[in-house]
């Protein structure tokens, strides 16, 4: 696997490290190297060399660097001139360029074909508010799938995911570039009839991606439409396991629930830091799992897998206690 170096000034690169692995998950072969205030040239140099040598291979290395032409920059410049046909250099990091070179390391084996390739993402990434600032729009790094429009078919389900925070950084990188849909279709009646995060959610769509936010019977109807969703790879999204039960009766043909985020609120417990339930939840999980769904208990790609039997069993204990 890649060698992946973040080198700053300051503590920029442990920021962005730990904001990725907070998207994206721990990763194997990433090290960050900072150069501090009381800190020369050389000192920074060795931190490098040490960060180098801790890798698995140290042939395929990938930097990238806050500022081109700083002293980080610089000093892994020197580094470079002896391992120019292997190792490569990008400048300007940013959270999409990182991520997207985590992402790029499941399919590539080489630096310089990771670098090449994420400086699209990284430019995409760049965007701005209101949008007719923009000079002109960019052209996208990650162009949509070619579906053909119209033709007969129902959708394939790549994910169907509960998470009560809908489309966020997790999906919108991860689980996107993970399943390769070409459509994220956010399944709920309150948020439908919202129009304010109906906009926010559009706008948060990964590039090449469109979102949709649509009632429960309106997904029903649109799993049941075998002529036009031919080639179409769907991601859904559910607020709550709920809605999936009404889905899941209604005829949208899942076979697996992907339980990401059930934030807390007043009357739930929570078992683990990231799922709260109350009784409502715990019996629409048992329904879906009577209905025969299986339950992938995981925030990103790379978490392992939690055992849902017993997250449920403990919630189910913790909510006897408090009647």
């Amino acid at each position: 696997m890649v060698g992946i170096i973040l080198a700053s000034h300051g503590n920029f690169a442990e920021g962005i490290f730990q904001s990725s692995s907070m998207i994206f998950g721990e990763q194997e072969n990433v090290k960050t190297v900072t150069l501090m205030p009381n800190e020369g040239p050389n000192d920074f140099k060795a931190k490098m060399k040490d960060a180098i040598a801790s890798f698995d291979d140290q042939e395929e290395v990938l930097f990238l660097v806050d500022l081109w032409g700083g002293t980080p920059f610089n000093q892994i410049n020197g580094l470079f001139e002896e391992h120019k046909d292997k190792w490569a250099i990008v400048a300007g990091m940013n959270l999409p360029m990182l991520i997207e070179a985590y992402a790029s390391r499941l399919s590539m084996n080489t630096a310089r074909e990771i670098a090449a390739h994420i400086l699209g993402t990284a430019r995409e990434g760049v965007k701005i508010r209101p949008e007719a600032l923009e000079p002109a729009k960019a052209t996208s790094s990650a162009p949509a799938q070619q579906v053909k429009k119209g033709i007969p078919g129902t959708f394939k389900y790549v994910l169907a995911r509960v998470d009560s925070r809908l489309l966020h950084g997790q999906v919108a990188t991860a689980w996107a570039k993970t399943t390769q849909p070409t459509r994220i279709i956010v399944v709920s009646d309150a948020v439908a009839k919202d129009d304010l995060r109906k906009k926010l959610i559009q706008q948060a769509a990964p590039p090449g991606v469109k979102a949709h936010v649509v009632p429960v019977a309106q997904m029903i109807k649109l799993a049941k439409d075998d002529q036009h969703f031919g080639g179409e790879r769907a991601l859904l999204l559910f607020e709550n396991p709920q809605d999936v039960v009404r889905a899941v009766k209604g005829g949208v043909a899942l076979k697996t629930i992907n339980v990401g985020s059930m934030a807390h609120s007043p009357g739930k417990v929570q078992p683990n830091k990231v799922l709260a339930f109350n009784q409502d939840d715990l019996d629409a999980f048992a329904q879906l799992k009577e209905a025969g769904l299986t339950f992938d208990v995981r925030k990103v790609p790379n978490d392992s897998k939690g055992d849902m039997n017993e997250i449920l069993k403990k919630a189910q204990e913790e909510l006897n206690k408090l009647r």
